[in-house]
């Protein structure tokens, strides 16, 4: 492979980021700017033209999707073979350096990774153990407050007691929850990351041997990474100046799960020697639809700064349709799609775009009732299906009897005459004595503390594991995997289940063995890693990944937070509503609003070719009636972008506060959703209008006191 095969697709930009000397670099890439195209082409570069082996590169982003897209892609221009090659999530690297030096992190070599499912029946019945509250200290809270702790590197012993009763609480669920999964052998996703920071800190030979043997490192979607991700970034390249990061400022919309937009700016001053580049020309959408978002985030303070262009033309306007409220919403939108469709477009090229999850049930309601094929996105993935999750915890005490979250949830599944008595008398016993589940169960057993009927139960599921441990001794992987199918008593359990539901468990229990007879051992393992263990490990860090599978032809309904990395011809941003979006939490707080702003700018950026944006007049939202005012975001958005839409030519409509090139029809003295002051009652809507003359009244929705009819011949209305 020559240099011009390398470089000659790419434009200016991506040819200067591809092909310049080894240093640090810091890549700002726009939405749709080929982001993907330049790691790849710089990792083929420095192997090709200066000479580095693969498996002296590093690349690290946040998606298994992404990480085998990108694994592919080198694969492809560089005709080899990447499976060896270290390409993968940062949870996904973390997990297979932990597996190498196991000893060194202070895990035992048979150590389970949980996802956030298994972690919060954990800390649940940890809650329940130590008699705690769950109303007041809801365990979600609690597994949220130690991910946080982790993610920003605090142990339990390094937080200081404290007088809060909140942080006293939780500190002591923290030690407590620490203690099991050490004494269980469980590291959930948060611990992965801690723990190879630490390994990597305190053993300075592992250290040293990383960073000589990751001659470059590449990072994707920089702006996402947290304290721990970058700080274990940090210690890779510490004084080898070879960090070469690419990301978005305008597009960090995690903050709330420990995302520091920080890290962007961070990295100019931990890196001083690094070459920045930028790269604006987009390959995605037309020029209105781009020359909205550079307006929209403009407003955002502190950016590293760019402004996205393309050389594909201005295209449609964006439309405004001002819905009456969330049904005529839905309405308008699903009528857009079936136009859509009638001229011969597909509906996977639509997405339909949300703040709130609660939103999509209007949109659904409606593309049922017309037939139309749809999507949500972001449910429930394979692996964390329920019936996935209990063969894999059968699994899982094949592997490690000590895993006490899968031990709870498959002792009485399928029932098996284990009662909660029984169970509560194993937790205490475990509790008091500091033991696994498992041996505390063989504890009441020999020490004959239980019922006879009880402890047959138990004895029972005891010793059905030992016998599947034995029948499974020597199989190939997908063959245990279909004996625990086949003889745990699940396909029993699911036959029970009446209609399609229990009959869709047992086929995702057959394809459980398609995926481990499909299973590639092979990828990325170099430490002679047990198979079973590591299928296991695969599960778990699938289920934690967002990204959905391939779709089918059908319309895309999602949340903004998750429409990040996917482009459609067709897009519906609905709900752009103050209090809606941006939230009402985040209209107060400047921080929280620029990210609300950001998320915005993604929701925008998303669409290729047509752009629909809606609010509505009224909303039904958590069983509550709001008039909400139109978006502030409406109004950073230029009006010469912008078309106005009117279904209803005989019926005045609201408009937005921004002032806009179309006209409006109004009906007597002032229009439908026009906001007014009155001296008396405050600020309000305008909903409707009757009469005429000195018999005029007015209908308005006032803030503070609520629906009012007033005269107009004696109530002094100012407009707003």
């Amino acid at each position: 492979m020559n240099t011009n095969s390398i470089i000659d697709s790419l434009n200016d930009a991506q040819r200067l980021a591809v092909s310049a000397p080894s240093q640090s670099m810091l890549i700002l890439a726009g939405a749709g700017s080929g982001k993907t195209r330049v790691l790849v082409h710089r990792i083929a570069w420095q192997v090709q033209i200066e000479g580095l082996s693969i498996h002296n590169i590093l690349a690290v982003t946040f998606t298994n999707k992404a990480a085998k897209e990108m694994r592919g892609r080198v694969e492809d221009l560089l005709d080899i073979s990447a499976h060896s090659m270290w390409i993968g999530t940062f949870h996904g690297l973390a997990h297979r350096l932990l597996r190498r030096h196991a000893k060194q992190a202070k895990l035992p070599e048979t150590f389970q990774v949980i996802d956030s499912d298994d972690q919060l029946r954990v800390i649940k019945r940890l809650v329940k153990s130590l008699n705690i509250d769950d109303s007041k200290w809801p365990p979600k809270q609690v597994m949220w407050f130690i991910n946080a702790q982790k993610d920003e590197g605090i142990r339990a012993r390094h937080m200081v007691e404290s007088e809060d009763i909140y942080l006293r609480t939780m500190l002591q669920l923290y030690k407590a929850y620490e203690d099991i999964c050490n004494r269980s052998g469980l590291v959930d996703f948060a611990e992965l990351l801690l723990r190879a920071h630490e390994l990597l800190r305190d053993n300075e030979d592992v250290l040293l041997f990383y960073q000589d043997r990751f001659k470059q490192v590449h990072v994707d979607e920089f702006q996402d990474t947290n304290t721990i991700q970058y700080a274990w970034l940090r210690l890779l390249t510490e004084g080898k100046d070879n960090l070469f990061v690419v990301g978005d400022d305008d597009q960090s919309i995690y903050g709330w799960r420990g995302a520091k937009i920080e890290n962007l700016q961070n990295f100019q001053l931990h890196y001083p020697n690094h070459q920045f580049i930028k790269l604006e020309q987009n390959y995605r959408s037309t020029g209105n639809i781009l020359k909205s978002a550079n307006a929209l985030i403009k407003k955002n303070e502190g950016r590293l700064g760019k402004e996205l262009w393309t050389e594909s033309g201005d295209g449609d306007l964006i439309s405004l349709y001002t819905a009456f409220n969330e049904q005529d919403e839905a309405y308008f939108v699903v009528e857009k799609i079936r136009k859509w469709v009638n001229d011969g477009g597909l509906r996977q090229d639509i997405a339909i775009l949300y703040r709130s999850n609660a939103q999509s049930r209007q949109f659904e309601e409606k593309l049922m009732t017309t037939g139309t094929p749809y999507r949500v996105y972001g449910g429930l993935r394979f692996f964390e299906r329920m019936e996935i999750k209990n063969a894999l915890a059968y699994l899982r005490v094949m592997s490690n009897h000590h895993d006490d979250a899968s031990f709870e949830r498959i002792i009485n599944t399928p029932t098996r005459g284990v009662g909660a008595k029984t169970i509560d008398d194993i937790r205490l016993v475990a509790r008091e004595k500091e033991l696994s589940l498992w041996k505390a169960a063989i504890e009441l057993i020999n020490q004959n503390r239980l019922s006879a009927r009880a402890t047959n139960a138990l004895k029972g599921f005891l010793d059905l594991v030992k016998q599947l441990e034995k029948e499974a001794e020597g199989s190939e992987l997908y063959e245990k995997v279909k004996l625990i199918v086949e003889k745990s008593g699940l396909i029993e359990l699911y036959k029970k289940e009446k209609g399609e539901k229990g009959e869709g468990r047992i086929e995702n229990l057959e394809e459980l063995v398609n995926a481990a007879r499909s299973f590639d051992f092979d990828e990325g393992n170099d430490e002679n890693l047990n198979e079973l263990d590591m299928f296991l490990a695969h599960a778990a860090l699938e289920s934690g990944d967002m990204q959905g599978d391939d779709y089918e032809d059908c319309v895309q309904l999602m949340t903004l937070h998750s429409a990040k990395g996917l482009e459609f011809k067709l897009v519906f941003l609905v709900g752009l509503e103050d209090g809606l979006f941006p939230s009402q939490q985040s209209t107060n707080d400047i921080t929280r609003l620029e990210e609300e702003r950001r998320l915005c700018y993604v929701g925008i950026t998303r669409a290729m070719e047509q752009l629909y944006i809606t609010h509505a007049e009224s909303r039904r939202l958590y069983g509550k009636e709001t008039y909400p005012s139109p978006s502030r975001f409406l109004k950073d958005i230029p009006a010469e972008f912008i078309q106005e839409i009117r279904i209803r030519a005989n019926v005045s409509r609201p408009v937005s506060s921004v002032k806009r090139n179309t006209s409006t029809i109004q009906v007597g003295t002032y229009k439908l959703g026009q906001r007014v002051s009155h001296v008396k009652f405050g600020e309000g809507v305008v909903l409707q209008m009757e009469g005429e003359g000195a018999q005029e009244r007015v209908q308005i929705n006032f803030h503070d006191v609520g629906l009012k009819w007033l005269m107009l011949s004696y109530a002094k209305l100012d407009v707003l």
